[in-house]
C-alpha cells in the first residue's frame, strides 16, 4: 500500500513530528546544564548523566521496540511510545531532584522513543515504495529529526531564558498530544500478528549488553579498572546475545533478531555510516555547549542562537534529499556528507581558535550542519531498502538502535574527555575526536556499492536473499 499524494501530508506529518520531539530531547538540554545543575542542586556531570542515559535507554531498547511492532501492530507500538513518553515529560517538568528527572526524562522518554521511532520507520518504508517518493519522505523525517537535534539547543535556550527549563518539557508534552491527535488518520499496511512470539531473554540480553558497554566509557575518567571490567562484561553479554539467537535459530524458533540480518554487506556498511553520524552530531552538540556555557559563560539563549547555522545546514541539505536521490547515488551523497563534515569541524577548531567572537562557530556549525543533513536521509534508505517487509521491524528496530547508540557514545566519548579537564584543550580534544571518528564512517560509505541499483535496492523493498552481498 502506497501513501498517496493526496495522503502523503497527512501521513509524514505525525511521523516527521514523533521524530523532531526525540531528536530534541536529546540536544535540547545541553543548553540547560547550568540551570539545571543549579535549580536542582546538582553538577554538569550529574545532568550529563541524565543526557546519556536517556540516549542509552533508546538505543538499548530500540531492537525489542521494534520486534514489538510484528506483534502489536505498528499503529499501536506509535500511540503506546507516545503515551508513555509524554508522561515521562510531565514528571521531568515536576523534578523536584536529579533521580526523578532521570525517571522522567532518560527512562520513561528513553522507553517511549524505543517503543515509537521504530514504527516511525517501519511505516515510511512501507508506505513509500519508488525511490524518489521514498527519499522524499525520509529526507522529511531526517530533515525533522536533524532540526530536532540542532535546534534543540535553541528552542529549549528561548524556552528556558523566557520561563524556565521545566517549561520545555511541557512544550514536549504538548508536541506528544498534537502527534496523537495527527494519528488518528495512520493507517497500518500490515496486520499485527499477536502470535508472533517475543524473544524476551534475548531482549534483556541485548539491553543488558548495551548498557554495560556504555556505562564503561561513561566510567573511564572516574575509575579505569571499573571501566575496563564494564567493557569487557557488556561485551561478554553481547556475545551470549549472539549466541543464544543462534542457538534459536538453529532450533527453528524465532529469536529477538535474525543473523540474516547481519549477513547483507551493504546493509552493515550502511549502519556503521548511521551510527557514525549520530555520534558526531550529538557529540559536537554536547561539546560546543558545555565549552559555550561553562568556558566562555554564554547563557542558554545565547548558546542556542549560536547553534542556528547548523539548524540551517541540517534544513537546507535535508529537504534537498528527493533531488540530490535522483542525481547522485547514495553512496556519493553519504561520502560527500562525511568529508563536508569533517572539514566543518576542522575550519570550527580554526576559527574558534583564531577570533574569540560567536561569529567564530557559524562557518564551522554550518558546514556541519549541510554535511549530516546530506548523509542522514541516503544512509537510512540504504539500510531499510536491503530487507522486505517482514524483516522491517526487525531492520528498523536494530538502525535506530545503532544510531542512538551512535547518539549516546557521541555524548559518552566526548563527555568522558571534558571531565577529564574542563579547559579549552579538553574541548579541542574532544571535537578532534569526533572528526577522528567520521573518518571510520567516510571509509565505509566508501566501501558502499558504486551502483545505484545496488546501494538502494533499485527503489524497492527486496526479497529477503536477493540483496545479500
Amino acid at each position: 500500500m502506497a501513501a498517496t499524494a493526496t495522503g502523503a501530508r497527512w501521513v509524514l506529518a505525525p511521523l516527521a513530528l514523533a521524530q523532531f520531539i526525540c531528536s530534541f530531547a536529546g540536544s535540547n538540554m545541553n543548553v540547560m546544564i547550568n540551570d539545571i545543575s543549579e535549580d536542582l542542586n546538582t553538577t554538569v556531570q550529574g545532568v550529563q548523566v541524565a543526557i546519556t542515559v536517556f540516549l542509552l535507554v533508546m538505543a538499548a531498547l530500540m531492537i525489542p521496540g521494534g520486534k514489538l511492532t510484528d506483534k502489536w501492530g505498528r499503529k499501536r507500538c506509535l500511540l503506546a511510545g507516545l503515551v508513555v513518553y509524554g508522561a515521562g515529560a510531565v514528571l521531568s517538568a515536576a523534578a523536584p531532584g536529579l533521580g526523578v528527572l532521570i525517571l522522567g526524562n532518560s527512562i520513561l522518554e528513553g522507553v517511549g522513543t524505543a517503543l515509537l521511532i521504530p514504527p516511525v520507520y517501519i511505516l515510511t518504508t512501507l508506505l513509500f515504495t519508488d525511490t524518489a517518493s521514498r527519499a522524499r519522505a525520509f529526507g522529511a523525517i531526517m530533515a525533522m529529526g536533524g532540526i530536532g537535534a540542532a535546534a534543540g539547543p535553541l528552542i529549549g535556550g528561548l524556552i528556558t531564558s523566557a520561563i524556565s527549563w521545566r517549561a520545555a518539557f511541557v512544550f514536549q508534552a504538548l508536541v506528544i498530544v498534537a502527534i496523537v491527535v495527527l494519528s488518528r488518520r495512520l493507517v497500518d499496511p500490515l496486520p499485527p500478528d499477536p502470535a508472533r512470539p517475543f524473544d524476551t531473554v534475548g531482549a534483556v540480553m541485548s539491553a543488558a549488553g548495551l548498557v554495560l558497554l556504555v556505562t564503561g566509557i561513561l566510567a573511564v575518567d572516574n575509575n579505569g579498572w571499573l571501566a575496563l571490567g564494564l567493557l569487557l562484561a557488556g561485551g561478554l553479554v553481547l556475545v551470549c546475545f549472539f549466541a543464544w539467537v543462534r542457538g534459536r535459530e538453529r532450533a527453528g524458533r524465532e529469536a529477538l533478531l535474525s543473523m540474516a540480518l547481519f549477513r547483507n554487506r551493504t546493509s552493515n556498511l550502511g549502519l556503521v555510516t548511521q551510527n557514525t553520524q549520530w555520534l558526531m552530531l550529538m557529540g559536537v552538540s554536547f561539546t560546543v555547549a558545555a565549552y559555550l556555557q561553562v568556558v566562555r559563560g554564554y547563557d542558554a539563549i545565547d548558546t542556542g542562537v549560536i547553534f542556528t547555522a547548523a539548524t540551517l545546514g541540517i534544513l537546507a541539505s535535508s529537504l534537498a534529499a528527493e533531488k540530490l536521490a535522483r542525481r547522485h547515488t547514495q553512496r556519493t551523497l553519504i561520502m560527500a556528507g562525511f568529508v563536508v563534515t569533517i572539514a566543518g569541524i576542522a575550519v570550527l577548531l580554526a576559527l574558534v581558535a583564531w577570533k574569540p567572537g560567536a561569529w567564530a562557530f557559524a562557518p564551522g556549525l554550518l558546514m556541519i550542519g549541510l554535511g549530516l543533513g546530506v548523509m542522514l536521509t541516503p544512509s537510512v534508505n540504504v539500510v531499510q531498502s536491503c530487507f522486505s517487509e517482514r524483516q522491517q521491524g526487525e531492520i528498523s528496530g536494530l538502525s535506530r538502535s545503532v544510531s542512538n547508540l551512535g547518539s549516546s557514545l557521541g555524548t559518552a566519548v566526548a563527555g568522558t574527555i571534558l571531565v577529564s579537564g574542563l579547559s579549552k584543550g579538553a574541548y579541542a580534544a574532544a571535537t578532534a575526536a569526533l572528526a577522528a571518528v567520521g573518518l571510520v564512517g567516510l571509509m565505509a560509505a566508501g566501501l558502499l556499492p558504486r551502483s545505484r541499483s545496488a546501494a538502494t535496492g533499485a527503489g524497492t523493498v527486496a526479497p529477503p536473499d536477493a540483496s545479500q552481498q
